[in-house]
């Protein structure tokens, strides 16, 4: 701005009392006004969707380890087979009657999982309707999650991992029975 420039706006200032610095200012704090309000935006639309995306996937984990309890206790193969990866690992601990101590039970394969299931309904084997099929679950980040499941006979702590879009049990880890 040269000598000429500086004068006219000076001259402006007293002749009809225009306080430049004060508009120069409020135009600064507008652009500032829009720069933030882009910026609160832009972190509520990324705050909404990684929310939204965390309560998808613990909604589908919650599904995981619906299917887990209800293939159990319904006989029902086609929930363990959407549930459980093929490679499952499976292995438990039981409070003995006799001894009053915790013991290793027996270790569960995926092919083991899905013959259990198919006993259940072959024999007509249901936990009573009142049975507990309770799912808490603990921890989703990108590709793993851990859940804990309250069903008739204990406790598991399941491990899933993410295929794709979809949530499977790797390693369930348990301990019964279920206390009073």
């Amino acid at each position: 701005m040269d000598a000429t420039n500086s004068q006219d706006i000076y001259s402006l200032n007293k002749e009809y009392n225009i306080n430049f610095q004060y508009i120069i200012n409020s135009l600064t704090q507008i652009k500032n006004m829009k720069q933030l309000s882009i910026i609160v935006f832009l972190s509520l639309l990324f705050t909404t969707s990684s929310f939204s995306q965390s309560e998808a996937d613990k909604a589908e984990v919650t599904k995981a380890c619906m299917n887990y309890l209800e293939g159990f206790y319904e006989g029902d193969t086609s929930k363990i087979i959407a549930c459980l990866k093929p490679t499952l690992h499976k292995y438990g601990f039981w409070k003995s009657k006799k001894t009053g101590k915790y013991e290793g039970a027996n270790y569960m394969t995926f092919e083991e999982a899905k013959t259990y299931a198919t006993n259940v309904l072959k024999k007509k084997q249901f936990p009573k309707t009142s049975a507990p099929k309770k799912v808490v679950v603990l921890d989703v980040m990108n590709h793993i999650a851990v859940a804990k499941i309250t069903a008739w006979w204990g406790e598991d702590y399941l491990l899933l991992s993410r295929v794709g879009d979809k949530w499977m049990i790797e390693q369930a880890l348990w301990e019964g029975p279920l206390g009073k």
